[in-house]
């Protein structure tokens, strides 16, 4: 495993990450079975495991914490928090009060003193960067973080969180976790030159656009009956998605690969990206995720990719998973009221 720096904490990670959104009630509830894919990743050499409290409402953090018994040190552990841990409306964010109480969840449930890498699932917009930046220089200053960072996070946020804490001697997020694969590529247009700039390590989640690129959706034949589809309607049906696809796959065919490990090889092959976060299911899955390590993908075939898929395009939809940022999200910000529109 050829080990890489995640931007500049002086921290060596994998360039496969073990995301474990799918351990749990959300897709898969055996926990042997899942403790069971962890080992078998640390074993191949990763070292990088990415969870939050938010997957299967903190079910994901407790078999992590079951699988990393007698195995801690040798893992660089990744967590996130802010999205709702139930109806509570104080129970979510990024204050003070709830980053501070979440903490103490996440470490409980993973059975560990200390989080390697402590990100914002999603900025909070109605609460201060500054007061989420506070907190977090706080718990590292207690020993109870290594690292912070954030996920999904547009270049100008990025840019404004740094000088925040430029200003106010406070920690800077050290990470970025934004969507990257061939059907997704905006970030490189600002996000990932921003990260570049900052000397902030970047690990990307859906590597495979959701599904999209496991070659299970085509235009023609019936949609499988997965979770990707009951979560992800639009994106599974997608026609410019699609035709992609029917692109990419002959290409993957004529190199000797799978579309899986063309899509994988694609992401962690750009040289601002660290690792990418592989996100299994099913022992099988998993498998298949890492018989795709070896793979080099030659200039040829990026520049087809690129062919097909232009540089800084997005084809495929982020449905329910990117940040839409308040300025879009809520319609009293783009429309002046009533009174006020007319010109005379």
């Amino acid at each position: 495993m050829q080990y890489r720096n995640l931007g500049r904490t002086g921290i060596k990670v994998s360039p496969y990450c073990l995301g474990t959104m799918m351990f749990g009630a959300i897709a898969n509830g055996d926990h042997e079975e899942c403790v069971g894919m962890i080992h078998k990743a640390l074993d191949f050499g990763i070292n990088f495991i990415d969870t939050a409290d938010a997957y299967s409402q903190g079910e994901s953090e407790e078999i992590v914490g079951k699988a990393l018994k007698g195995r801690r040190d040798k893992v660089v552990l990744a967590t996130k928090a802010s999205l709702p841990m139930g109806d509570d409306p104080n129970h979510s964010g990024g204050s003070r009060r709830w980053l501070t109480r979440a903490i103490e969840d996440s470490l409980r449930r993973l059975q560990t003193d200390y989080i390697d890498l402590y990100q914002i699932h999603r900025l909070d917009p109605e609460t201060d960067i500054e007061e989420t930046l506070s907190v977090l220089t706080d718990l590292m200053r207690a020993g109870k973080v290594r690292a912070i960072g954030a996920s999904t996070v547009p270049a100008s946020d990025i840019v404004e969180a740094q000088w925040v804490a430029d200003r106010r001697g406070l920690a800077r997020f050290r990470t970025e976790q934004p969507p990257y694969s061939i059907l997704n590529r905006s970030i490189e247009r600002e996000v990932l030159p921003t990260c570049q700039r900052y000397g902030m390590g970047v690990m990307t989640w859906s590597p495979l656009a959701k599904g999209m690129l496991t070659g299970k959706y085509r235009k023609s034949g019936k949609l499988p009956d997965s979770l990707r589809v009951k979560y992800f309607p639009k994106a599974m049906t997608d026609k410019d998605s699609l035709d992609a696809v029917e692109q990419l796959i002959p290409l993957a065919e004529n190199a000797g690969l799978s579309l899986v490990h063309l899509a994988l090889a694609f992401v962690v092959s750009h040289p601002a990206i660290t690792s990418a976060i592989i996100g299994p299911r099913t022992p099988e899955q998993l498998d298949h995720l890492l018989a795709g390590a070896e793979v080099q993908l030659s200039d040829e075939h990026f520049d087809r990719i690129d062919q097909i898929v232009p540089p800084g395009v997005d084809v495929a939809p982020l449905e329910r998973a990117a940040y839409v940022p308040p300025a879009i999200a809520q319609s009293s910000l783009r429309r002046r009221a009533l009174t006020e529109r007319a010109v005379i």
